[in-house]
């Protein structure tokens, strides 16, 4: 309550609280009229969007620990009766599991719930929340929607009337939190009562809802070889040490929230087993003891002690498995991972998963299925044909088929499925809609259960996640390739006197895409040559060495000198205003004299690889980098290019990693050079940019330019 609540912030004594517990009746008489046997009711948070839980009825408050406080953008059932105004149905565990599997994998019992809103014409206030055991009828009756929705809005008005009063809510305490029943140890309501339940041969004990013994008779002590005095007041399974097991627990929260009578074996050591039957009633459980009848048979049944039992997905695989889905970077790392971690984990053979693009299914990965064609013939298929694959994704509902008649009774089209028996076909969603469809298949039908279903669909939670930042990625890959080839040239001019060759490898990490670029540039019985390299490694980075490369052309083609071209490359990245610096050099080439005329700036030293095989390492005369100093010159030398020489142009990726000193590494490559200069331009090009690829990734650009030297003629 917004405003209800800021009030009862208000200096003690300003206002009286309002008298009754209004909560606690309105909830006790609404479950009373409908016949639910548990509830809550929540208020909405004065400061931020978040549902806190007032006053909770029926069931101990620890069951509903993981949704004390919820956001109002939460996927549970109160928040959705709030956001929409609405009344939100949920018929049982399956529509739980399909619905809200969050809550399904916490309470995996058989219950319906309604949720509904306490809200005016104007304004909401919070929302209360009733269940029933999974006995009950599929559907709400409309006498029991009109009555639930009455009492809602009878509570709504009372509390803008507290709130148009500035009245606060005094606190009120859960319901159904009674003494303990049976305050002495042998007695239960009566002594000839409790006479007759001593004389019974098997043990009785009486629990309240928050599982603490009331009252035991002295069979049951002896069964569970503690003494009444040490059992009453506590929970069963903190008093007996042996009980002390997940499972145990399990069964006692399953016969309060279902309603329905449950049972578990236990073995009580060394060797004796003791079969436990549980009778709820909406104040408490009544526990019958006895022995095992068969102990081989309960042998087979028991969870062995020490352990929570068989789960689908351990707690330390989902933790696992999500902390693995966070490195996933492409779709196919995703698959990948879904494949080698997911599939095995909750025994399936097959896998295909599932996207869209334009109206169409499109098959993102699969595997497990010898024949590929059985698969990719879905790729394309508009998302209106009736498959499951496509309705799943429209919906954003799981389907699962547990037989093949399953699958041909609701898509009789559909006339091969492979070899596959059984099929969960789960949607994929995240930021609130569906970004595809995530299909396990098994060799063997398969019968889904309500726990299973649950837990496949808040996998497929994870996997969308993922899936989702890995589509986005993707398309930022393709988009930062597209860019690169756009802003570099596609293939070389051909060039009378100079045979060249170019090779550019992206960096592997980050987005791929970078500022490093290369230039062959014929000009009137001569020959221009750049290379140069952006700050960065982002469509910024990329489109200022577009702008770059389209200058050095300019100039060139104007006639410039290379110190004159480099000073006004200069200049423009000032005028610009990019605030990324360049490394760049320039070359003039004359191969009908054997020379070439340099001019550089930051950028690495060339390599001169003489016809006698020599390799010298061109220490030019330079400036700063571009960008930095409008005044700045750039000083030309001229050196030898005879025919049979070759010169080497390439940026610092190919010669700096991380642990390497430069001068060793530019040393190396020198000796390759020397050994390796005599090869076809195409082949050494890739020599020396595979011999330059770290192993562990490239964190830079690599850009390569060769140039030689042809004879006359």
């Amino acid at each position: 309550m917004s405003e209800g609540q800021s009030s009862a912030r208000a200096p003690a004594g300003a206002r009286t609280p309002v008298g009754r517990p209004l909560l606690s009746l309105t909830l006790a008489s609404m479950m009373d009229k409908v016949h639910a046997h548990s509830g809550a009711v929540y208020l909405l948070s004065p400061d931020r969007p978040v549902l806190e839980m007032a006053v909770m009825a029926g069931l101990p408050r620890a069951f509903a620990a993981p949704w004390e406080r919820v956001a109002l953008s939460a996927p549970i059932p109160v928040a959705d009766a709030v956001r929409d105004r609405r009344l939100v149905w949920v018929g049982g565990e399956e529509e739980m599991a399909r619905r809200y599997p969050r809550i399904a994998v916490v309470l995996p019992y058989p219950f319906a719930l309604a949720a509904l809103p306490v809200a005016t014409a104007t304004r909401a206030y919070g929302a209360v929340f009733v269940t029933w055991p999974g006995t009950r009828p599929q559907e709400l009756s409309d006498w029991e929607r009109d009555h639930m929705a009455a009492a809602c809005d009878r509570l709504a008005v009372r509390l803008e009337r507290a709130a148009e009063q500035s009245l606060p809510l005094a606190d009120e305490p859960d319901l159904l939190a009674a003494p303990l029943v049976g305050g002495t140890a042998g007695t239960l309501g009566s002594v000839e009562a409790a006479r007759m339940v001593s004389r019974l041969p098997y043990g009785l004990c009486s629990l309240d809802v928050h599982g603490r013994v009331g009252f035991a008779n002295a069979a049951a002590a002896e069964l569970l070889d503690v003494p009444v005095g040490r059992l009453l007041g506590t929970h069963l399974w903190a008093s007996v040490p042996w009980l002390n097991d997940p499972v145990y627990e399990d069964r006692y929260r399953a016969a309060l929230f279902s309603q329905h009578v449950t049972s578990f074996v236990a073995l009580r050591p060394p060797s004796d087993w003791l079969s436990f039957r549980l009778y709820p009633s909406t104040t408490g459980l009544s526990v019958r003891i006895s022995r095992a009848r068969a102990v081989t048979e309960m042998n087979r049944a028991a969870p062995q002690p020490g352990r929570a039992g068989a789960r689908l997905v351990t707690i330390s695989q989902v933790l696992d498995l999500a902390g693995a889905l966070t490195e996933a970077v492409g779709v196919q790392d995703v698959v990948q991972l879904v494949a080698d971690e997911v599939a095995p984990a909750v025994g399936s053979q097959g896998l295909v998963v599932l996207g869209s693009r334009a109206g169409r299914l499109q098959v993102l990965g699969h595997r497990g299925y010898p024949d590929p064609r059985v698969v990719e013939r879905y790729d394309g298929m508009p998302l209106s044909e009736p498959t499951p694959g496509s309705q799943v994704l429209r919906t954003g509902v799981p389907a699962f088929f547990e037989s093949r008649a399953d699958v041909e009774r609701l898509y009789p089209s559909l006339v091969s499925m492979s070899d596959f028996s059984a099929w969960a076909y789960l949607p994929l969603i995240a930021s609130g809609r569906p970004v595809g469809t995530c299909v396990l298949s098994y060799t063997a039908p398969h019968h889904f259960a309500t726990e299973e279903r649950a837990v496949l669909t808040s996998l497929a939670g994870l996997i969308a996640q993922a899936l989702e930042r890995a589509v986005l990625y993707d398309a930022k890959h393709r988009l930062a390739h597209g860019l690169q080839e756009a802003l570099l040239p596609h293939t070389l001019p051909s060039l009378a006197g100079i045979e060249a060759a170019a090779r550019y490898l992206p960096a592997t990490q980050g987005m791929e895409i970078g500022g490093d670029f290369y230039d062959l540039v014929p000009t009137q019985g001569m020959a221009a040559a750049v290379i140069g390299d952006v700050q960065g490694h982002n469509v910024t980075a990329a489109g200022l060495m577009g702008q770059v490369r389209t200058a050095v052309r300019a100039y060139t083609a104007v006639g410039q000198a290379p110190e004159d071209v480099m000073r006004s490359t200069n200049r423009l990245l000032l005028d610009l205003g990019a605030e990324l610096f360049a490394s760049c050099l320039y070359l003039r080439l004359d191969p009908a004299h054997g020379r070439a005329v340099m001019s550089r700036a930051g950028h690495p030293p060339p390599l001169l690889r003489r016809p006698d095989g020599r390799v010298r390492v061109l220490d030019l005369a330079g400036g700063p980098l571009l960008g930095i100093d409008g005044s700045a010159s750039y000083p030309s030398t001229e050196v030898d290019f005879s025919p049979g020489s070759v010169l080497v142009l390439y940026t610092d990726g190919l010669v700096e990693s991380p642990g390497t000193d430069f001068e060793v590494a530019l040393a190396d490559l020198g000796r390759r050079l020397t050994d390796l200069g005599d090869l076809p331009m195409d082949e050494l090009a890739d020599a020396l940019v595979q011999h330059g690829a770290d192993v562990g990734g490239r964190p830079d650009d690599v850009a390569v330019l060769l140039l030689r030297a042809l004879p006359a003629g």
